[in-house]
């Protein structure tokens, strides 16, 4: 019997009816011959209703009782799943992230996962359970309880499926990937195939239907991952390598992210000491910086803009406030009203003029855009958040999106 790895997301397990018809689900694969292991999230908003009562005790939780608080959202939903499937007449067993084997580093509330201990898993399949493992959870050298961080229980599937070499399944609230945001842009395409660097790119830059260390993880041990609806009907996307049956188009996707804000400091002094050290600060105050350019210097000085997640902007303002004892003449612009709108493609690897096309269409329904970064596979732009809409419709109608 061949094993396989499902993963179902909070919006597939939010209520007891939803967690029953998961539970059907799994039947019907076990009947169809399969040795089922199940990995799931907390109900609905659990989590963040569990961060909502931490935060209510503390303005900063300790990690680690934040990580024992809400890893037990997930292990909510395993036992109760692994109840109704009892119920119906079919053996089962919910493991925590620790008892399913999954060791991680300690980097409490964004763990790593380092290594699976499978051999438990193995023996309740062979005995004929159905096993749920808890997701976005597992346990450090120390014993204490760990999480992966938002979109982990992705991880922890795709993570398991590699470690039993299997597939993976992903159920959720959506039909699979899409071209663009199909709540924006209603024609949007949805795909049925797209490789792992192209989903990595879009995960990375906003698409939020699956996390972006999952597809690493998928690529490096080539597990092929399925994303559909969790009805267990629609067909869905495949997230695997490039082959010969695979069209290649020049663009595959268009994301958008709304989360960041962008940061323009003047008058800064052109001395790589000075710059590395603005940077550096921020590193060490924990910013993830993203978009970052520089004008040509002029009279010894230049201006510099970067992007940063908006949750970063008091920080921001107080290394500001602190360079500016030493540089009066600086002067810092923050943007909050900005969207991050990137297009990705293999096909962009072998032709040219993709960013001349988009271009064109700024040019043509003055859209103003701020920055420009690329990489072999992926152009971004930061345009005017009130843009976002027209951007995406132009750009999906001129690429066939």
């Amino acid at each position: 019997m061949s094993i396989i790895v499902q993963k179902y997301g909070g919006t597939s397990v939010a209520t007891i009816d939803k967690i029953k018809s998961v539970a059907k689900l799994l039947i019907e694969r076990k009947e169809a011959k399969y040795k089922v292991v199940a990995v799931v999230s907390a109900m609905g908003n659990t989590t963040d209703k569990l961060i909502g009562m931490a935060n209510e005790i503390s303005k900063n939780p300790s990690k680690r009782e934040l990580d024992m608080l809400i890893s037990t959202g997930e292990q909510i939903t395993s036992s109760l799943l692994a109840m109704a499937l009892k119920e119906m007449g079919h053996d089962s067993i919910a493991l925590t992230g620790f008892q399913a084997g999954i060791v991680t580093g300690n980097q409490h509330t964004k763990a790593p996962i380092l290594d699976i201990h499978i051999d438990r898993i193995r023996r309740s399949l062979d005995q004929g359970k159905i096993v749920i493992v808890a997701g976005f959870q597992g346990v450090d050298e120390y014993g204490n309880i760990t999480t992966l961080g938002r979109g982990g229980s992705d991880t922890t599937a795709v993570a398991l499926a590699a470690k039993l070499e299997c597939p993976c399944e992903i159920y959720t609230d959506v039909k699979g990937i899409y071209s663009t945001d199909p709540a924006i842009y209603p024609d949007a395409k949805k795909l049925d195939y797209i490789s792992y660097e192209e989903m990595m790119e879009m995960a990375s830059l906003g698409a939020k239907v699956i996390e972006t260390r999952a597809v690493e993880m998928g690529k490096k041990y080539s597990v092929p991952i399925y994303i559909a609806l969790n009805d267990g009907k629609t067909s869905g996307t495949y997230i695997k390598e490039l082959d010969e049956f695979m069209e290649t188009k020049v663009i595959t996707g268009l994301t958008t992210n709304d989360d960041d804000l962008m940061v323009t400091i003047n008058n800064v002094l052109y001395d790589p000491k000075y710059i590395y050290d603005i940077f550096h600060r921020l590193s060490s105050m924990d910013i993830n910086i993203d978009m970052i350019s520089q004008t040509a210097p002029v009279g010894g000085y230049v201006n510099i803009s970067f992007t940063a997640p908006k949750d970063s902007k008091d920080s921001i303002n107080k290394l500001v406030g602190e360079l500016r004892i030493t540089a009066r003449e600086m002067k810092i612009d923050i943007q909050e009203d900005i969207t991050k709108i990137s297009v990705v493609g293999l096909g962009m690897k072998t032709q040219s003029g993709v960013a001349s096309r988009i271009f064109k269409i700024f040019a043509d329904n003055d859209i103003e855009f701020k920055q420009v970064t690329t990489s072999e596979i992926r152009i971004s732009y930061t345009i005017n958040t009130k843009d976002k809409e027209k951007a995406i419709l132009k750009i999906a109608e001129e690429f066939n999106l």
